[in-house]
């Protein structure tokens, strides 16, 4: 009897104690990996799709860098829909141009669809995202006294039809990629036939060789049609020509140039602090002369 009840209590602790084992040797859960999409119609000459990868990690969501990526038009069912890949960079950003191949696909509807997909690693999951937009443009031109036009279009049924209502900033190109803006107000709505005007009032702004500055029209971010840009050069820069300063004494030039009160107030400084510095030594000499006497 005692070895029977030994038996069964030993076969109910197994039956107890399978299913914790199998917890503890399933493998942790891995993190969840997000993707978004933006489009980018630049010019209304190339398009191209920045997907941006991110992961939350101790309830943060932060940017994933080195994921692969495939980018797909249409849907991501077919594989001849692939219009090309790309790996995450150190902010978690891939970038590729819609090639030639994606024309046909492009071309089926007034409204296209973008995919993106990640390839599954040790720490994520296979991961999906995906944009909708509505094929638009951004058409611009000058008028008298600096003005700038500019106006928005979307293609409905196959027609290009002005659209009210989107936010477009105007602007001047610089250096940097940023916008400066062409007056004090930050962004205009367009009105029942798609147009914004705007004032430019940037004067004695530098240009290049030729006074030309680059005007930029652009929606950013738009839920509908993304993100959009026209770019025109006009002649409303100045040109300021370059004129080196480096033989001449100002405040920032090189060794030996420096301006000529700059390098008398240093050296009175040194003059006065050494020459305090030996007149205390003197005076301790003295007191020691004095001590020993």
């Amino acid at each position: 009897m005692k070895k029977n009840k030994i038996i069964t209590i030993l076969c109910l602790a197994m039956i107890i104690a399978l299913p914790m084992l199998s917890k503890a040797q399933e493998a942790p859960e891995k993190p969840s990996l997000s993707l978004g999409l933006k489009y980018y119609n630049d010019n209304n000459k190339t398009h191209h799709l920045l997907a941006e990868a991110k992961s939350k990690i101790d309830g943060k969501f932060q940017k994933t860098p080195h994921i692969n990526l495939s980018f797909y038009i249409t849907d991501d069912a077919n594989k001849e829909n692939l219009i090309g890949t790309g790996v995450t960079d150190a902010k978690g950003e891939a970038v590729i141009i819609l090639p030639e191949k994606a024309r046909v696909e492009w071309l089926k509807s007034p409204n296209q669809n973008f995919v993106v997909v990640s390839k599954p690693t040790k720490l994520y999951e296979e991961a999906k995202g995906s944009l909708a937009i509505t094929k638009a443009k951004i058409t611009m031109d000058t008028a008298e006294g600096k003005m700038i036009n500019a106006k928005l279009m979307a293609l409905v049924d196959t027609v290009w039809t002005p659209i009210a209502g989107v936010d477009v900033v105007v602007g001047v190109k610089r250096l940097s990629g940023s916008i400066l803006n062409a007056n004090e107000t930050p962004t205009y709505s367009t009105d029942s036939s798609g147009a914004v005007m705007a004032e430019f009032k940037r004067d004695s702004l530098p240009g290049d060789t030729k006074g030309n500055i680059i005007l930029v029209a652009s929606v950013i971010d738009n839920d509908v049609y993304g993100n959009l840009t026209c770019e025109m050069i006009v002649p409303w820069g100045k040109y300021y020509p370059y004129e080196s300063n480096f033989d001449e004494r100002t405040l920032f030039a090189r060794r030996g140039h420096s301006p000529l009160w700059l390098e008398f107030l240093a050296y009175a400084i040194v003059v006065v602090v050494w020459s305090i510095i030996i007149y205390l030594l003197f005076q301790i000499k003295k007191i020691k002369q004095l001590g020993v006497e």
